[in-house]
């Protein structure tokens, strides 16, 4: 008996071993609490608050629209070290369409085609900070730590043909049937105005226009490189303007991909709780401020209070003065202490919430991209009309009309002092220093100026990168700059890749900057 007893358990223990075997260690860590999928409606937000470059940052700084005369609020040094990167949004990105996948069956789906577009975006915005990366071999995890690197020109042919895709993609979708998508906040479900179709395919139709909106961006920046084969720049360029119902872009302030802001809980950064903190700390950079002054533009006193210790009228444009970004804190601080630099205007920015949206891509640069390209020969038009569009439209964005203003300057206690200036649209463009000066480089440099005020506090780095493209406006640099005075035109690589991807990094910074991850070194994109 007893032998027959422990031969049934022998048995009953072979059987538990064998059915606890069958079971994996992974089965054991899921935690049934969470959820396995993501719907893309979740995920999209996400990498949709990834684009935003807020103001008031150092984007700000490097772009000359700010500059601090106070330390604790930092100082107005370009940076010396490494790059934030986008792999993480572009995991989401990846992440999102397997999802959309998952759920229709096939990537012919918005989310599929909004990610393309996301692709291209992001490893622009990336490529733009430091160089070559790894593009074709990224994002694989485990399967490939270790990615090489594309080239830059690589780079930038992927995410050309990836905008294509995008566009043709929504284009079949709005002409062959409407698929459903949400958690767009930009169109769909705007912040302060819900989108008026309820569905979304409006929605759909303002992203094709943001695909090849952008695409006019990303081809103007590769103007260097314009003549190489491979990009067809120019073509590209002449085949989105020469074909509106296949290529549609912006064509109003309406269509603008921008961030709002609201009272409730989205506040604009610079705003009326943060007025005691910050207000007499942080002035306009001369290099956005005494150009509008300079060309007595209306803009000034929207942005800015005048700088009273000059001793001109509240309303004079001589009142408007920006502080030198490459002077050193203390200077600076002397010179706003005194009242003769301008500071923040204190009605558009510490009155309320909101002040203006953040731009991200624009109606307003989409036409400066015109005129430009006009200008330099690769399509045929009025590049004046366009550059007169531009400025136009960036009125209309701070609400200036074609007659009289009112403006709001600080008085005493806090109060409004209240001006009426009249503006005139055709006066501001007769000036000598505003009329077009032709297809040349005189009025080439006018609508770089031009596109560099609509860029002012909003687009990331965007004015930065036309500067190191263009030269244009000139930047003010000095010991307050840091680096030995000099603007780098660089980020470095992040630091933990010399760690996980050593060889592919050293042979990366060899084949573009002589082996060192140098700052100051010129990438492809602007060489």
């Amino acid at each position: 008996m007893k032998s027959v007893k422990f031969q049934i358990i022998l048995a009953l223990t072979a059987v538990v071993l064998v059915t606890s075997c069958s079971k994996k260690f992974e089965d054991y860590s899921k935690n049934s609490n969470l959820p396995l999928q993501v719907p893309p409606s979740l995920v999209l937000p996400v990498i949709l608050n990834d684009m935003i470059v807020y103001p008031g940052g150092d984007e700000d700084k490097a772009c000359q629209f700010i500059v601090s005369n106070y330390t604790y609020y930092g100082q107005n040094q370009y940076w010396s070290g490494s790059a934030n990167l986008n792999y993480g949004t572009l995991r989401n990105v990846l992440a999102m369409e397997s999802e959309a996948r998952r759920l229709a069956g096939s990537d012919n789906n918005p989310y599929h085609a909004l990610g393309l577009f996301f692709r291209a975006y992001f490893f622009v915005n990336m490529t733009e900070k430091v160089g070559d990366l790894p593009m074709s071999a990224a994002l694989q995890g485990l399967d490939n730590p270790a990615p090489v690197y594309d080239s830059q020109k690589e780079i930038f042919k992927q995410s050309l043909a990836w905008l294509d895709s995008a566009n043709i993609m929504l284009n079949d979708f709005l002409g062959n049937g409407f698929l459903e998508f949400s958690g767009d906040f930009y169109y769909k479900e705007r912040i302060n105005a819900p989108f008026s179709g309820s569905n979304g395919r409006d929605a759909l139709v303002e992203w094709q226009k943001v695909v090849n909106s952008y695409k006019l961006r990303v081809l103007i920046e590769l103007s260097k490189r314009a003549d190489d084969a491979d990009l067809n720049v120019k073509q590209q360029f002449a085949t989105i303007f020469n074909n509106p119902s296949q290529y549609p872009i912006f064509t109003s302030n309406d269509d603008n991909l921008q961030y709002e802001y609201n009272a409730t809980y989205n506040y604009y950064p610079d705003n009326i709780t943060n007025y005691g903190n910050n207000a007499g700390r942080l002035n306009l950079a001369a290099t956005l401020l005494s150009t509008l002054g300079n060309l007595h533009d209306i803009r000034a006193m929207v942005l800015a209070e005048p700088a009273r210790g000059l001793g001109f009228s509240d309303t004079s444009y001589s009142s408007f003065v920006g502080a030198k970004s490459g002077e050193d804190v203390s200077t600076l601080a002397t010179q706003s202490g005194e009242g003769k630099l301008s500071l923040y205007n204190y009605h558009h920015y510490y009155t309320g919430y909101a002040a203006e949206p953040t731009l991200i891509v624009s109606y307003p640069e989409v036409c400066f991209c015109i005129a430009e390209a006009i200008n330099r020969g690769w399509i045929t038009g009025d590049a004046e009309a366009w550059y007169k569009k531009g400025t136009t439209a960036m009125f209309d964005f701070y609400g200036i009309i074609d007659g009289d203003n009112t403006v709001y300057f600080q008085g005493l206690g806090g109060s409004n002092i209240t001006y009426t200036v009249p503006f005139s649209f055709d006066g501001y463009f007769n000036q000598s220093s505003v009329k077009y000066k032709g297809n040349n480089a005189d009025g080439l440099a006018q609508i770089l100026t031009q596109k560099y005020l609509a860029y002012a506090r909003n687009s990331g780095l965007q004015a930065y990168y036309q500067w190191r493209r263009t030269g244009i406006p000139s930047f003010d640099a000095g010991s307050g700059s840091g680096n030995g005075g000099v603007i780098p035109k660089r980020y470095q690589y992040p630091s933990n890749e010399l760690t996980v991807n050593g060889t592919n990094l050293a042979a990366a910074l060899s084949s573009q900057y002589g082996g060192q991850d140098d700052i100051n070194a010129e990438m492809w994109i602007i060489k």
